[in-house]
């Protein structure tokens, strides 16, 4: 297949931001944000496609090449319901969800899919042995159908561990390079967060070095959620390990607010992290211009 202006995975780093902060569910009139986002700075914008009916991809596109941003990734959004681990019905759902949003990238121009595909938000168990035996072969059974649809397509997919209290399948790196050895495609890579890296690794830099080559996303989040370079976290070993194992994807921040409730919700966000929203973006940018050496 064919397929022309695709932006190229070799790209050099960007920087970019998640329509979560702003909305949802991202709807055609959300295109609106897409200005503000460059005005800021942003060269990409990640788009949470929660169903796709909620877009039309072309009215999409054309609104980001006018406002002359990319769009990045498209975001999954794994409810209730889209379960590669859960039921015969679940894992059909999830199936022609996430291969809708694969579709939807090539419409938009965008090289990758990203986030938790490969079950739903929330659900955690202490489960014995072989039932998570059970649900990793059910897992990497139903992503290698989706690379393989991914891969006719040329779109990436970027599998995101996430924080124990968020899932109980897929919490590190080391979970993480199993599952994507299993699915054995090259268009399968990992997507890190920082966030999430906070609560489950000892060494955020030592992570990245591990994953090396099989990073294909990277979320530059707040260890509260707030602004990246206002808490806790240490970038400069964060920025040396990611120039170390060449990474040139995008760097993304993911922030939320109780403004933007569904998500409040799903990522527990019960109170005020930042009094003004915009400073998440617009200082967070300024700091990660700061920490990678790169000038507007």
């Amino acid at each position: 297949m064919v397929r022309l202006n695709r932006v190229a995975l070799s790209d050099p780093m960007r920087f970019g931001i998640n329509t979560f902060l702003y909305t949802s569910p991202f709807t055609d009139k959300e295109v609106k944000l897409f200005k503000r986002f460059k005005k800021w700075g942003f060269d990409t914008v990640e788009i949470a496609v929660e169903s796709p009916d909620h877009i039309h991809p072309a009215l999409v596109k054309k609104a980001a090449e006018k406002a002359g941003i990319q769009i990045g990734a498209v975001c999954a959004a794994m409810g209730p319901g889209r379960d590669f681990r859960g039921s015969v019905k679940d894992q059909q759902t999830a199936m022609v969800y996430l291969m809708a949003l694969i579709d939807q990238a090539v419409a938009l121009n965008s090289p990758r899919v990203i986030g938790p595909i490969y079950s739903v938000v929330g659900l955690t168990g202490a489960h014995d042995e072989k039932t998570k035996a059970h649900h990793f072969k059910l897992v990497v059974k139903n992503l290698k159908k989706l690379a393989r649809y991914a891969e006719q397509r040329k779109i990436e997919l970027c599998i995101e561990p996430l924080n124990r209290f968020e899932t109980d399948f897929l919490n590190t790196v080391e979970q993480g390079l199993k599952l994507i050895k299993a699915v054995g495609s090259n268009y399968v890579k990992l997507h890190l967060d920082t966030f999430h890296m906070n609560i489950e690794e000892k060494n955020q830099a030592a992570a990245i070095l591990k994953v090396g080559k099989h990073l294909g996303h990277f979320h530059a989040c707040g260890t509260d959620r707030g602004i990246p370079g206002e808490d806790s976290l240490d970038w400069k070993p964060i920025v040396a390990a990611l120039k170390k194992v060449g990474y040139r994807g995008d760097v993304v921040i993911e922030s939320f607010t109780p403004d933007v409730k569904v998500i409040a919700r799903a990522a527990a966000i019960w109170r005020t992290i930042v009094a003004r929203k915009d400073d998440i973006p617009v200082k967070g940018l300024k700091n990660l211009h700061r920490f990678f050496g790169r000038t507007k």
